[in-house]
């Protein structure tokens, strides 16, 4: 057996602010009460931010504005992702692992309760795992459970969860939303009402505005460093900017006008942090009807897209260029930026070679700063090797949820892929809007997952070079994570890891 050793309380909240571009919203909200840029408010922060939840459930809502808001503040897992990647305790302190690394035994945190008093014990383990599984969850994350065979209550502090087969990812997932612990009394309301375990409540939803969070006084881990945070939606990027330097809020967070950087940078005022994601600005072609459905026409595309001149462009430069669905941050990253060069006339011979010259698509582009940014300059470039592209735009999240994730109907169109280590949600399922053909990589990605930990490194980077041959879709650039706020916040990372937006650590010098 291996011992997974207790954590330090001082160490359960993590400062953790990630990247949500998955959803919109439109301005509005309340002041923050402060006067002018650098003042510190009375236990309070106001964090700006350019996507708005559709409602509160991200078991039955996709987009990452959910998880964004509710994870690690009202919602908590067993575990939790650091800073860096890693695997670290949280409502489990500590766990065994079996030998032939099937069974995980977890020891739960002592007086952990609900926001709704009732006490958090192994049978709400049981409880939310088991959902996950079940018709009441719907989002497409759910598959990350499908290695879970069974969860044993042992006591209220003490859960077996037996896995199917040995698994890499599992543990890793667990910190992820599919991991969110539920009260099985809270869950009648998910889209309006979050009970969970986490350092805040939702004292307040403004829809089209804002959503205040109040801190709990009966909190079991580390208090938050402030009482009342609210997070401000702005459909309108430079609004944001605005605002800050007005002293309507504290924090941009994931600044979305990245050309008005400067303005603040030799402002001694603000501060900035620019930081790594693990958001992937993906082009998405529609694998499963044509063109694009034939290889030629989308490593075509692929060829057409000079991704240097897109992020200099469209995000004036800030991201990174990594040619695969893969952050660094995943342990079976390989720099593949090489494999598609932009060279239009190599573009032009692979819509010969397939019979599709001049061929003309609607690319459906959700209606978010960088989706608009970077759908411009990539459809001047599809138009030089003759692929017509016309815009179609589409509200995000309501109409593009609707009409491309859903439903399936676009041919091509571009999103920010944050859900951390997504490669397999989204190209080992046929039914994924991607529509990608997962034949060639489903028994692979099988083996890896089940291999040692060198096999698994190996094996994915495998699948990984076959999802790129296949041109299944282009990734542009990794998303930076860009954050200005008032010179006196404390707790504010550069990097995100995942889709929690972590508040808990936010506070004031």
């Amino acid at each position: 057996m291996r011992r997974i050793p207790v954590r330090s309380s001082a160490a359960l909240l993590l400062a953790a602010l990630t990247l949500s571009a998955c959803s919109a919203g439109s301005g509005g909200g309340q002041s923050s009460g402060q006067d002018g840029a650098g003042a510190q408010p009375d236990n309070a922060v106001v964090v700006a931010l350019t996507g708005e939840p559709a409602n509160l459930d991200f078991t039955t809502t996709a987009g990452a504005a959910i998880p964004q808001a509710l994870m690690s503040n009202v919602y908590e897992g067993l575990v939790e992702i650091d800073q860096d990647g890693q695997i670290q305790p949280l409502l489990a302190k500590s766990w065994d692992i079996s030998d032939d690394r099937t069974a995980y035994t977890f020891t739960l945190q002592p007086g952990v309760t609900f926001s709704n008093g009732e006490a958090f014990t192994a049978e709400d383990v049981k409880f939310s795992l088991e959902r996950v599984k079940s018709d009441a969850w719907l989002s497409s994350l759910k598959t990350k459970m499908d290695v879970v065979d069974s969860v044993t209550v042992l006591s209220d502090t003490e859960v077996r969860i037996q896995l199917s087969r040995p698994s890499n990812a599992w543990l890793f997932d667990l910190g992820t939303p599919v991991g969110a612990m539920f009260d099985e009394s809270g869950v009648a309301e998910l889209a309006s009402t979050a009970i969970g375990t986490g350092p805040f409540t939702v004292e307040a939803w403004n829809r089209g505005e804002s959503i205040e969070l109040a801190a709990r006084s009966d909190y079991w881990g580390e208090a938050p460093k402030v009482e009342t945070a609210t997070l401000r939606y702005f459909a309108d990027a430079v609004a944001t900017t605005n605002a800050l330097r007005s002293g309507d809020v504290d924090v941009v967070y994931n600044m979305q006008a990245p050309e008005l950087l400067p303005t603040f940078t030799g402002d001694d005022s603000f501060q900035v942090l620019e930081g790594t994601s693990n958001g992937e600005v993906m082009l998405s072609m529609n694998n499963a009807r044509p063109p694009f459905d034939d290889v030629r026409v989308r490593q075509a595309v692929l060829h057409a897209v000079d991704r240097q001149a897109v992020l200099d462009t469209a995000w004036s430069g800030y991201g990174t260029l990594i040619g695969a669905p893969v952050p660094p941050t995943d342990p079976y990253y390989e720099d593949l930026f090489g494999t598609y060069a932009y060279d239009p006339e190599k573009s032009r011979a692979l819509l010969a070679e397939a019979g599709a010259e001049n061929l003309n698509i609607t690319f459906t582009v959700p209606t978010r700063p960088y989706a608009t940014a970077v759908s411009e300059i990539v459809v001047s470039q599809l138009a030089e090797v003759g692929i017509n592209a016309t815009i179609e735009s589409a509200e995000f999240p309501a109409v593009w949820l609707d009409k491309v994730f859903t439903r399936h109907d676009y041919d091509m169109s571009v999103v920010l892929a944050v859900e951390s280590r997504d490669l397999l949600t989204m190209f080992n399922n046929p039914n994924y809007y991607l529509g990608y053909d997962n034949t060639k990589i489903k028994d692979e990605a099988a083996a890896a997952d089940a291999a040692d930990e060198a096999g698994y490194v190996s094996g994915m980077q495998k699948v990984v070079r076959t999802i790129n041959d296949d041109a299944a879709a282009d990734v542009l650039f990794l998303f930076p994570n860009i954050v200005v706020a008032k010179s006196g916040v404390t707790g504010l990372p550069a990097n995100s890891v995942t889709e929690a937006l972590d508040l808990g650590s936010v506070g004031w010098q």
